[in-house]
């Protein structure tokens, strides 16, 4: 029987990368997806997939509140979206501070204060949030909002789990290391030399390679389905032993 038979599930960020990845791994194991994201157009390929798909800036609490009002109770809500911002403290200017908070983090607090009550009316689920292994996990030079944000991620996550368990709500993080997605390649294309910044990224991994999407997957898939049911709160590090070096 398929993991997530007769579960829903809704992805933020699900155009590309880690959201697309963990859609539609979610989608082959019988979960009915709504997959979201800003970019209508990468959205595209996944309706064409089969999956539900709609157009959502989760940095518009009333485009949230419209979603949560509009689908009601989902059994698995993984928090996708964010933004990977460069530089140490004395490059991060207050609006860039507040952006990268915004998206981040603030963004999930929408998402997530939005869907608890039908949740917890429907008798629980599974909240899956996006932070990093750079965060209050180790820190990362020159990511210094990027890493702020995602420390956050992971307090906001463990308050989640401690007030609701109750309710039979699980609320986990996942703390991935680099993952090669269509994001991290913009990135190191903005640096000036693709080249140097893909061995630089390669460097810090003790296996000698990037995670793809597709192994953070298995681990959402994991934690929206019911043989997770005893672990909640957690930190989940998948980041190829970079953090252990």
């Amino acid at each position: 029987m398929a993991r997530l038979a007769g579960k829903t599930a809704l992805v933020t960020a699900a155009g590309q990368g880690i959201g697309r990845a963990s859609a539609l791994a979610m989608a082959r194991e019988g979960a009915r997806v709504i997959a979201t994201d800003i970019n209508a157009d990468a959205l595209q390929a996944l309706s064409d997939q089969g999956l539900e798909t709609r157009v959502l800036n989760v940095r518009d609490t009333g485009a949230v509140q419209a979603l949560a009002a509009e689908l009601g109770a989902v059994d698995v809500l993984f928090n996708c979206a964010g933004f990977v911002a460069n530089g140490t403290i004395l490059d991060c200017s207050e609006d860039e501070w507040d952006f990268s908070f915004d998206l981040n983090v603030k963004a999930m607090y929408r998402m997530n204060k939005a869907f608890l009550p039908v949740m917890i009316a429907a008798g629980g689920g599974s909240i899956i949030n996006m932070a990093s292994v750079a965060s209050s996990i180790i820190a990362a030079p020159n990511r210094f909002v990027y890493g702020a944000t995602k420390a956050a991620v992971i307090g906001m996550t463990k308050a989640l789990a401690a007030d609701f368990i109750g309710k039979n709500i699980r609320c986990n993080a996942i703390c991935p290391g680099t993952v090669d997605t269509p994001s991290l390649n913009d990135r190191m294309r903005a640096s000036g030399d693709y080249e140097a910044a893909r061995k630089a990224f390669l460097a810090r991994q003790p296996t000698g390679k990037l995670a793809q999407a597709e192994d953070i997957a298995g681990l959402i898939v994991f934690l929206a389905s019911d043989e997770s049911a005893f672990v909640t709160g957690v930190a989940h590090v998948i980041d190829g032993g970079w953090s252990n070096t």
